[in-house]
């Protein structure tokens, strides 16, 4: 092909050269009779320019929608195809009841759709579920099981709690573990609130009771065993409606009196058995108790029994600090007092006479038995002999006399028969003088001082007659038996 240019009245003819084509002969074509070049690449391809246009499978105008798929709309925006898939819901039935023919997503035939499940010959219910052992729940879901496992994070448990797996739970817990109270040496004590304290008392005590709804109560029985400065536990005792527990020495058990041969089991005592260095007691409240026969009482109590507890234990509220708190309850801060708090709780004995209306019920509405009943329980702690309560039970018996009481009968109710007045028990008695504060006292000072056991060891002087019963019965009685007269007052009625 020639292009013809004009010049000044010239004609120039210039010929037009083809392209080296790049590619085989095979792949050339020939053009049409109009094109300069007779031949072309069959490869060779039309480029169009097309703002903002799109190309997926083909062009797309700006903002134009189309369906690549029955399954993804898109949309052309300013050259970029923004697309979005149809998102299918997870099917109950199995594949062989599914539907690929309508629309997008597949369906179930609805005429194969079920709603039972049967498993290990047990029919379940569309929608029913239930749980395989504690860890695994399943569900029925039309005609299938479905089932998941439960997984479990192990808790951290703070220092005065355990782990346990609930019965029926799956994963652990952390649940507060049972209080402990201990009673060990001469003696010394731990509450369950973690409070140390010692005290040497010679009686009956009350180391823990449930004092709201009065379940059990436990008492020890100490024994002075001839010292006056310390003791030792005797017997333990559990209460619990009809039955009472003795734990004695070299490890004896009695039920109501009877001795028991263990292992023992019977109405709220879950089991008494032996352990390696002593016994345990455990019943059915969740309540047990540990005793070697000899110096070491352990005591557990569940958590359920927080703030309903009192004693020489404390109150289990989780303060220490108001573990002295005495029947009264005044509370003793003072580590000096802590007789005071122990003395409180000082129970049993003789002084049960007293508060008999079967004996004094004609007199206990004019004389108060009251400070009878403090000088009964003093006897019967400090007082060897076993019949020092008689003191206090013949001095109110006198009182009610004077008052114009006949009570003619109370000698052989109360078991004070007038030989146990005689001279010679009455200086078998003056031989153990009463030291019911004093020598708890002098004690105290001694370990203070640091005096040598010389010191600590120096025995008391021996009471006289007067001195004994001056001390031992209300001031201003009549007392017949020393053929004494007394002037003043009984003590007041509160």
């Amino acid at each position: 092909m020639f292009n013809m240019y004009l010049f000044k009245e010239e004609t120039n003819l210039v010929k037009k050269a083809c392209p080296v084509l790049q590619c085989p002969i095979s792949q050339q074509i020939k053009r049409r009779r109009s094109d300069c070049c007779p031949y072309k690449c069959r490869e060779s391809k039309n480029l169009r320019e097309l703002p903002n246009s799109c190309f997926l499978g083909d062009f797309r105008p700006n903002k134009s929608v189309f369906y690549p798929d029955k399954c993804t709309n898109c949309t052309c925006s300013n050259g970029t195809s923004v697309c979005e898939r149809t998102t299918c819901p997870v099917l109950e039935c199995s594949e062989q009841y599914r539907d690929y023919d309508k629309g997008c997503c597949p369906t179930c035939k609805t005429s194969e759709v079920r709603t039972e499940c049967t498993k290990n010959g047990i029919t379940r219910q569309d929608q029913e579920s239930w749980k395989e052992g504690s860890c695994t729940s399943c569900v029925c879901k039309r005609g299938e099981f479905s089932c998941v496992r439960m997984r479990c994070e192990i808790p951290k448990c703070k220092h005065n709690e355990h782990l346990i797996t609930p019965e029926g739970e799956c994963c652990q817990q952390c649940v507060e573990s049972k209080a402990t109270c201990s009673i060990f040496g001469d003696p010394h004590f731990k509450t369950f609130d973690g409070k140390f304290f010692s005290f040497q008392g010679s009686c009956k005590y009350l180391l823990t009771s449930d004092c709201r709804n009065h379940s059990f109560s436990i008492r020890l029985t100490n024994d002075g065993k001839n010292t006056k400065t310390s003791s030792w536990a005797k017997t333990v005792t559990l209460k619990m409606g009809n039955f009472r527990v003795n734990l004695g020495q070299k490890l004896r058990v009695k039920v109501n009196g009877t001795r028991v041969i263990l292992p023992y089991s019977d109405g709220p005592i879950k089991n008494i058995i032996k352990l390696p260095d002593g016994i345990k007691l455990t019943t059915h409240l969740g309540v047990s108790i540990e005793w070697d026969g000899n110096n070491f009482i352990q005591i557990e109590v569940p958590n359920h029994y927080k703030n309903m507890l009192c004693g020489l234990c404390g109150n289990y509220n989780g303060i220490s600090r108001d573990d002295f708190t005495s029947r009264d309850g005044t509370i003793h801060t003072d580590e000096n007092e802590v007789w005071r708090f122990a003395n409180s709780w000082r129970v049993g004995g003789k002084k049960a006479y007293l508060t008999d209306s079967n004996i004094f019920g004609k007199c206990e509405n004019i004389v108060n038995p009251e400070n009878y009943v403090k000088s009964c329980k003093m006897d019967m702690c400090e007082c060897p002999g076993g019949m020092c309560f008689c003191d206090s039970i013949t001095a109110y018996v006198h009182e009610c006399e004077k008052m114009g009481v006949v009570l003619p009968n109370w000698r052989n109710l109360t078991k004070c028969s007038t030989n146990y007045w005689k001279r010679s028990h009455i200086n078998k008695l003056i031989n153990y003088p009463i030291m019911y504060n004093n020598h708890r006292v002098q004690s105290s000072k001694r370990k203070k001082n640091h005096f040598n056991s010389n010191v600590i060891n120096r025995t008391h002087p021996l009471q006289s007659p007067e001195e004994y019963f001056k001390k031992h019965l209300p001031e201003g009685l009549l007392d017949r038996n020393t053929n004494r007269q007394r002037s003043g007052t009984p003590p007041p009625l509160i």
